[in-house]
């Protein structure tokens, strides 16, 4: 009797000095039930969503609620009250016996649950004595665009479970058809496709595989059979969900469908979100280059959600800040000098700051210069050699965005200061990015003759001198290509 009772004490006092999580969803109190759910797989990570009331402890058994898509993951929605606004945090546990060891905190905080789903984090944060629950604001941004057609950019966290809300405000069109690609479909089609439906859209979906190489007419004329197939009108509308490609892609079917429909950019990368998806740019690649045949076609709007960004695997995290850097050359050295702060491991830290930004800087170029003809080229600072590298590697060594990072280096080693390119370089190698390429600057220069920003006999190119101004220069293409060391052309 006497070692029950102290058995029982011990119990209670360790029951009452355990550091305890109280977690919940976005139901009312009394509504919380103990429903189980499956531990691992995507039936766990659909039926997290319904995340049931529980409390997290040291020393407790692992019951239902838990969500686990590896080892001993959990995903669950947190919040101080019954009615504030739900957050999803991501936590490993350490179990011995099926009971709770320890608990590691994940940094990344969500606001849903979708971007758990597929959500690869390696930075933690170990924690033995419990934790304290931030509640983090969620502030949207609002950049509008004034262009042939004016338009908003929604800059935000966890808003791509509102999409359908947003897009309804910008189109009467009632029926929505989702563009996308296999990878991001699986991260992100079910949540999409799940909003556009509350909010009263007939929802149809296009996936088609990922990459560069499919943003090409042939999957374009996959587009516009299932467009058919589906009886699009010209009062329905697109929406690109993914990256660059699909926004590409999507941009120009809904620019030449039926002679030009509605469409809303979701972009779900870096290099979406901060450069393709904002201006208007719509094309597919040829033979022959990068993006020579397109349209200019605006988006109704731009619905960025930064919290897809924590689903990016870091070669195209790295892939984005190619162009992020760019923004920094061309228009604003405060950016720049942000970006020598920091390095690919910590630039999340800032990137509520740097995504904005870029944005800006771009909607800013474009309505001074919608459709190319000046002011424009200067985003293409590093694209002239970059697009000319991703032709010479067939578009499989290097991404867009190292492409351009190897175009920034080599442009600015050839027209710039010494220390001005040492600077550029050590920034690049900050996060990953290639300065040079292996192949023969003598091959990379003929290809340099597809770019769109040739005019007759000359080609014009991008030289920034100076940290934050760009300028525009012009040579004919015979002289540009014994000046950058290539072959008579």
């Amino acid at each position: 009797f006497f070692f029950s009772l102290l058995k029982r004490k011990k119990e209670a006092k360790k029951e009452k000095s355990s550091p305890t999580l109280v977690l919940h969803g976005n139901v009312p109190h009394e509504d919380y039930t103990s429903t189980k759910i499956p531990r691992r797989g995507e039936q766990a990570a659909a039926a997290a969503v319904t995340l049931p009331f529980l409390q997290l402890k040291f020393g407790r058994k692992v019951s239902g609620g838990l969500l686990s898509l590896g080892k001993s993951a959990v995903a669950i929605s947190a919040g101080r009250r019954a009615d504030s606004p739900h957050f999803c945090m991501v936590y490993n546990l350490l179990l011995k016996r099926k009971r709770i060891f320890s608990i590691i905190k994940y940094e990344n905080l969500f606001e849903d649950v979708y971007a758990f789903r597929a959500c690869h984090v390696s930075e933690h944060v170990r924690c033995r004595t419990g934790f304290r629950l931030q509640r983090e604001e969620n502030t949207m941004k609002t950049i509008t665009v004034h262009a042939s057609q004016t338009y908003p950019i929604w800059i935000g966290r966890g808003l791509l479970g509102q999409c359908g809300t947003y897009l309804k405000q910008q189109t009467k069109a009632q029926t929505a058809a989702v563009i996308t690609d296999d990878h991001v479909d699986c991260y992100y089609g079910d949540i999409v496709t799940k909003s556009l439906e509350e909010n009263g859209f007939r929802t149809i979906k296009f996936v088609f595989p990922h990459g560069e190489a499919s943003k090409c007419s042939k999957t374009l004329n996959q587009i516009y059979d299932f467009l058919c197939e589906n009886n699009i009108t010209r009062t329905d509308c697109l929406v690109a969900l993914g990256g660059g490609v699909v926004g590409d892609i999507t941009g120009f079917a809904a620019a030449t469908y039926l002679r030009g429909l509605d469409y809303l950019q979701i972009p779900t990368s870096l290099l979406a979100q901060v450069d393709s998806s904002v201006g208007g740019k719509t094309a597919i690649d040829l033979t022959g280059g990068k993006n020579l045949v397109g349209a200019f076609k605006q988006p109704v709007a731009v619905l960025c959600d930064l919290d897809t960004l924590h689903t990016l695997p870091k070669l195209f995290l790295a892939d984005g800040m190619g162009e992020v850097i760019k923004y920094g050359m061309i228009r604003d050295e405060k950016l720049f000098t942000l970006l020598e702060q920091h390095t690919l491991e910590t630039v999340s830290e800032v990137m509520d700051e740097i995504v904005p930004t870029c944005i800006d800087i771009k909607r800013d170029v474009v309505e001074h210069d919608e459709f190319d003809t000046g002011e424009r080229m200067i985003l293409n600072f590093g694209h002239t050699l970059g697009h000319a590298v991703e032709s010479y590697y067939h578009y499989e060594t290097y991404t867009h965005g190292s492409a351009v990072a190897a175009g920034m280096c080599m442009m600015t080693r050839a027209t710039c200061t010494p220390e001005l390119y040492v600077r550029l370089c050590d920034c690049v190698k900050a996060y990953d990015l290639p300065t040079e390429v292996d192949a023969p600057v003598a091959e990379l220069v003929p290809l340099c003759g597809n770019d769109k920003k040739r005019a007759s006999a000359s080609l014009r190119f991008i030289v920034c001198e100076t940290i934050g101004r760009a300028e525009i220069r012009s040579m004919p293409f015979t002289e540009f290509a014994a000046w950058m060391g290539g072959v008579d052309a």
